[in-house]
């Protein structure tokens, strides 16, 4: 299955319905990453922008899944891009250790 990132970019502030739904966002992430949908969930340290990871079969798949985030209406850009190549320490199998 193709994988793709996703770049988000937040709004500039944060009003008390953003907030809420922060909750239900992480929620929702979560879920997204326990169904290896989502591999990678990223956001910069100054909270401005945001890079998702996901697995899907074509673009359309992929930004269905990034409409049903709860903080999506917030959002100001969202760029797709499918990846040729992803590899992380995370994919590869546990060094041996023979002690």
């Amino acid at each position: 299955m193709p994988t793709f990132v996703v770049s988000l970019r937040l709004p500039d502030d944060y009003d008390e319905e953003f907030i809420a739904l922060i909750p239900s966002h992480r929620d929702f992430i979560n879920r997204m990453i326990n169904e290896k949908i989502v591999e990678v969930y990223a956001i910069s340290s100054d909270r401005s922008r945001g890079w998702v990871t996901i697995n899907g079969d074509d673009a359309a798949a992929v930004q269905a899944v990034v409409e049903q985030f709860p903080l999506y209406n917030y959002l100001q850009a969202v760029e797709i891009d499918e990846l040729f190549i992803f590899d992380s320490t995370a994919s590869r199998f546990p060094h041996i250790s023979l002690n």
